[in-house]
């Protein structure tokens, strides 16, 4: 499944992020932290619409209800991000709250071209929560303490993500906006000295 998602930030300059994990982004529909991002979760509709964007064939709607899961289950995610960036200890009612949504039924992969389907043709919104809480079990699971989970090297951003490069050396949220501003205040300092 692919990662990222556009971000806009209250000084309007609207950026691609991509966190390099379907959890990881889910936890980005939210401010956190000073990370400049604002809410995208305000009703049903916006989390049926996000959502829709990464599931094929999603139920028609979501429900107040969904949403409360979907944003006890994106804090939870968030909070553990933060402890792994961090080396912090991972409070248990958060390993809780994501163990407890892995355990649903998540969306079962399939084959396409088959004469027959097999199942429901309709993703719930609970699978596809399912889905995001075991995306984060398999995230957290293989690389809580490896230090690919971090932040952004910028002063002036809190965005966590995951980083995938060979090297293991990332260290912008995104090389067009945190990267590129950073060269850039180098490039002055140099051309000032």
């Amino acid at each position: 499944m692919q990662t990222g998602q556009w971000l806009d930030p209250r000084d309007g300059t609207r950026w691609f992020f991509d966190s390099g994990s379907l959890a990881l982004d889910f936890g980005w529909t939210g401010a956190f932290g000073g990370s400049q991002t604002t809410e995208r979760m305000h009703g049903p509709a916006d989390l049926h619409a996000w959502l829709d964007e990464r599931f094929e064939q999603l139920e028609p709607v979501a429900d107040p209800r969904n949403l409360q899961d979907a944003l006890l289950l994106r804090e939870a995610i968030v909070r553990i991000a933060a402890a792994v960036a961090d080396g912090a200890a991972i409070a248990a009612e958060d390993i809780d709250a994501v163990n407890l949504y892995a355990a649903t039924p998540d969306v079962p992969p399939s084959l396409d071209g088959g004469r027959r389907q097999a199942g429901r043709s309709v993703i719930r919104i609970g699978q596809a929560l399912s889905t995001i809480a075991r995306d984060a079990v398999a995230l957290f699971a293989e690389h809580a303490g490896d230090g690919r989970i971090h932040r952004c090297s910028a002063d002036d951003c809190a965005l966590l993500f995951y980083d995938d490069s060979r090297s293991a050396n990332r260290r912008w949220c995104s090389m067009q906006r945190c990267g590129n501003r950073a060269k850039v205040r180098a490039h002055r300092a140099r051309a000032r000295a």
